[in-house]
């Protein structure tokens, strides 16, 4: 699942203390089989497979890079061995998604006035969605802290402007529309996680919005400000008018090509074939970690006693491993890793291997396709498989996939997204189970497919404890905007989104095959495929009963 924050990276730390008490399933890893996978979805089947699709071969299937192409290939293999269809570009089962990664060109010419600014010191530029407005030429302009609208400057100081502010960006953005750019002042010591981010390199779509000038949004050190503002931060006032900028920030930026697998099992009623129920999850992850390697079990002894503490305080889950404590709470935390060092050394590990995330979800379909291409009788509507790339750098494989679908977009009747599947245990997080299962969206469309999700879990194979709760309007996780269903969503596409949530491991290279939970994988999948064959045995189409979103709108949940 995408990110909602890209910044966070987990801390750790060692220490002395009580010795970590440590299960059988984190310390020895689990063995897979290797034999032939079977028609049957079963949890041995997925083991094989996962071992293989998240493998530190895979470095990490980051979008664009070779170990995407590998991850995709695997799966083009398995669906063609399958003897599904293919229906990507040109008859094959890929269909290309054109990416491109941008990084921030350091040589960058810019000065306030004739006060030269260097990038990555004086200021670090966020990556704009689109092209930067020209700063060439235009004026700063403090305008408050963005925390207290009642002190802030009128709206009309800010056109043709680089607004300068402090306190949250949301609201400041919000009341300037017409700034030219925003400078979002920041103490210093905060700015570590930032720093790393802009030296490293963003990934993007190409799109016509590609040309579209937006205002940049700029940090701007508090000890830099006053090289913009010409007098130092503490004696602006809102309305103060700083220096004049000029020259400009650039970027730099290079192809990364990534593509989607997509492969349908044609429908076995003449009539109805040719409308599809869409079964979709990612196939990329993280790659490899920029800053180098961390000791894998340092990593998760310490998010797991991070997020225990956490629990504690809130009956919540952090919303990223290590992250959410308070600075007492962070000194509590002392590990003693003898227990797990007398089973195994240390071991060094940099790649975001995505076992859970969305390796679960990857092969969880090719087990449910596996299942349908064996099956004697096929459902009356085609079954449309769309492995999506590029989830993690912005739903782009998805939003590509429906922005120019393959079938006619009018033709497929809803879409089941599987993301983070492999998990969902108590030991995961509060309120999880073996039947545990989290839903997002099923009725925000069509009521009918809530309806009928509730049906078929009555089945006794079935019979998950539904978690709805991050289904709520404006819940701050904001899961219903974070994964590839919304992409069909925004078209009025009747979704559901099935996953297992959160966990320590979430995002960090120890999201490895060991951990996974292989039984409540296989039965979410077998509860994916009967999703999947209720609504295509369907004589009528699901009922869209709800509003639509704007296509070319933002997501709100």
């Amino acid at each position: 699942m995408m990110r909602i924050f890209r910044l966070a990276t987990a801390v750790v730390a060692l220490g002395v203390g009580l010795p970590l008490v440590s299960s059988a399933q984190d310390t020895l890893p689990l063995k897979h089989t290797g034999k032939p996978t079977t028609a049957a979805i079963t949890a041995a089947d997925a083991m094989t497979r996962l071992y293989i699709f998240a493998d530190d071969s895979m470095m990490g299937r980051r979008a664009g890079t070779p170990g995407d192409m590998k991850g995709t290939s695997y799966i083009e293999r398995e669906v063609r061995r399958m003897g599904l269809v293919p229906a990507g570009d040109n008859g094959t089962f890929f269909q290309a998604v054109p990416l491109y990664n941008r990084s921030l060109d350091f040589g960058s010419k810019l000065s306030a006035d004739d006060t030269p600014l260097t990038a990555g010191d004086d200021y670090l530029p966020l990556p704009p969605e689109g092209t930067g407005r020209s700063l060439n030429g235009v004026q700063v302009v403090y305008v408050g802290n963005s925390a207290d609208t009642t002190t802030l400057s009128p709206r009309s100081v800010a056109a043709g402007k680089a607004v300068m502010f402090s306190g949250p960006t949301g609201p400041a953005s919000r009341r300037y529309p017409n700034a030219v750019a925003y400078l979002i002042v920041r103490p210093d010591p905060t700015l570590g996680q930032v720093r790393a981010f802009i030296q490293g390199t963003s990934q993007h779509l190409r799109s016509p919005a590609d040309s579209t000038p937006v205002a940049m949004s700029i940090i701007i050190p508090a000890s830099k400000a006053s090289s913009l503002l010409g007098i130092p931060l503490e004696n602006a006032r809102p309305g103060t008018v700083g220096r004049t900028l000029r020259g400009a920030i650039t970027y730099k930026a290079e192809d990364m090509p990534g593509r989607n697998v997509v492969a349908i099992i044609p429908g076995s009623d003449a009539k109805l074939k040719n409308q599809y129920v869409a079964i979709g999850a990612h196939s990329d992850h993280e790659g490899i970690r920029r800053q180098g390697p961390l000791d894998h079990d340092s990593v998760r002894a310490y998010n797991k006693e991070a997020a225990r503490i956490y629990i504690a305080r809130t009956g919540e889950l952090p919303g990223f491993p290590g992250s959410g404590l308070t600075p007492a709470e962070r000194a509590t935390i002392k590990l003693n890793l003898d227990s797990i060092r007398a089973i195994r050394p240390a071991r060094l590990d940099s790649i975001y291997n995505g076992a859970d995330d969305d390796g679960s979800g990857s092969v969880g379909m090719l087990e449910v396709a596996e299942k349908f291409a064996g099956a004697r009788v096929k459902p009356k509507r085609s079954l449309l498989f769309v492995w999506h790339t590029a989830e993690e750098s912005g739903l782009f494989g998805s939003h590509h996939f429906t922005d120019y679908p393959t079938v006619p977009r009018d033709s497929i009747v809803a879409q089941i997204n599987i993301d983070m599947m492999g998990r969902g245990q108590a030991t995961d997080a509060p309120g999880g189970g073996p039947n545990y299962l989290q839903l997002l969206g099923s009725r925000r469309l069509s009521t009918e497919y809530g309806d009928l999700i509730e049906e078929v879990n009555k089945l006794p194979s079935n019979n998950f404890k539904f978690d709805y709760s991050f289904d709520a309007n404006g819940h701050p996780q904001q899961y219903y905007c974070r994964s590839d269903h919304y992409e069909y969503a925004r078209w009025g596409i009747p979704i559901v989104f099935m996953g297992t949530g959160g966990h320590t491991d979430y995002h960090q290279v120890t999201d490895e095959p060991q951990y996974i939970n292989y039984p409540h994988l296989a039965k979410i999948a077998s509860f994916v495929a009967d999703v999947a064959e209720k609504v295509a045995n369907r004589d009528q189409r699901l009922v869209v009963d709800k509003a639509k979103p704007d296509p070319k709108g933002q997501c709100v949940q």
